[in-house]
């Protein structure tokens, strides 16, 4: 992608409602007269289609917003108090789910458990060995509603930091913001891959084919650096990633390679299988080593945040996988239902 061309140059349209939740979060979005109604979040599936899509929307507005949405809305009453049901409805649901009973360093080696078997294998070992181009299309599309704001929302924890865990946090944010280089920003390399793979680079784009597993993994995120109070849990976010992120990326280079595509497309996880080596050293003992000594009492967020990444993750690798394997698409209609055709278009 050609110098000064930004992926994030505008805000995206708003996304296609999948139910009562999301319909009537866009609602209130598209006519600020309109009271979000919040008696279907209760009843509703905390991993769902239409609980996720509206999260992702309301979160949306500390970010890049909308298009046609006044930015002023970030802020609004009746849309926090509608965010804040959706977040207790989720947050519950993670935090019954995950396994807890762990120290922090326990579940950060727990993550460095390579899967054995291929029935084992996760998406980076499918792609690495039998995926297609198309596969990788999908991954990168669907990627794409987090890379192209990567390190965005573990940003929000620096402020809550102090002392070496503010320091450590810092040094790794100034890499994947490109140490001062705006073209090495990792979101910019991370366009550069999908204008290499032939897929629109727009912010957001591809909301409307994400399955509620993929909205859930970024949501995630921005719960847990949208709150101080889950200041230890983004922590335990951002370590999972950085100690996941370096295998990972060493199979998704391979992928690459193997289907031929261009060296804009392997760079993105050749510079995180190096840079991200490093980042677990920091982060494991610096970042989370100085946050447990000044607040020891946060290592159950720490692990919460660990465990709960993972939980999602798995979720959306098994979906990923069941469609692949069976021959078909990852990518969802805008009514939530799986995509037949087995090529994903362009969308230009």
């Amino acid at each position: 992608m050609p110098i000064g061309r930004e992926p994030r140059e505008r805000s995206p349209r708003l996304p296609t409602a999948r139910g009562p939740l999301s319909n009537a979060v866009l609602g209130a979005l598209r006519d600020a007269c309109h009271q979000p109604s919040l008696r279907a979040v209760e009843g509703a599936d905390p991993y769902g289609d239409d609980l996720q899509l509206a999260l992702y929307v309301l979160y949306e507005l500390h970010y890049q917003g909308f298009d046609g949405v006044e930015d002023e809305r970030e802020w609004d009453p009746a849309l926090l108090r509608a965010r804040r049901a959706l977040e207790d409805r989720f947050l519950t649901a993670l935090r019954d789910d995950v396994p807890g009973g762990a120290t922090a360093l326990e579940a950060l080696d727990d993550l460095q458990t390579e899967p054995v078997g291929p029935e084992a294998a996760g998406v980076s070992h499918f792609l690495r060995d039998e995926g297609e181009m198309r596969h990788l299309r999908e991954y990168a599309a669907l990627r794409s509603l987090y890379h192209l704001k990567e390190a965005d929302p573990h940003a929000w924890v620096i402020p809550r930091l102090h002392g070496r865990a503010k320091a450590a946090m810092v040094a790794v944010e100034f890499d994947e913001f490109g140490a001062g280089r705006p073209d090495e920003i990792h979101a910019r390399l991370f366009a550069d891959l999908m204008e290499d793979l032939g897929l629109e680079t727009a912010y957001g784009h591809y909301v409307d084919v994400a399955p509620a597993e993929l909205l859930a993994t970024v949501n995630l995120a921005s719960l847990l650096g949208l709150h101080r109070a889950l200041r230890g849990a983004l922590v335990g976010h951002f370590a999972t990633v950085e100690v996941t992120s370096s295998p990972g990326s060493r199979r998704l280079a391979k992928a690459l390679r193997r289907v031929g595509a261009g060296p804009a497309a392997v760079r993105f996880y050749d510079e995180h299988v190096e840079a991200d080596a490093v980042h677990e050293q920091v982060v494991r003992h610096d970042v989370i080593g100085g946050l447990l000594e000044s607040e020891p009492s946060l290592e159950p967020d720490v692990v919460l945040g660990i465990q709960a990444t993972t939980l999602l993750e798995d979720r959306l690798g098994a979906r990923l996988l069941d469609a692949w394997h069976g021959g078909g698409s990852a990518l969802v209609d805008v009514h939530g239902g799986a995509r037949r055709g087995r090529e994903m278009q362009t969308a230009r």
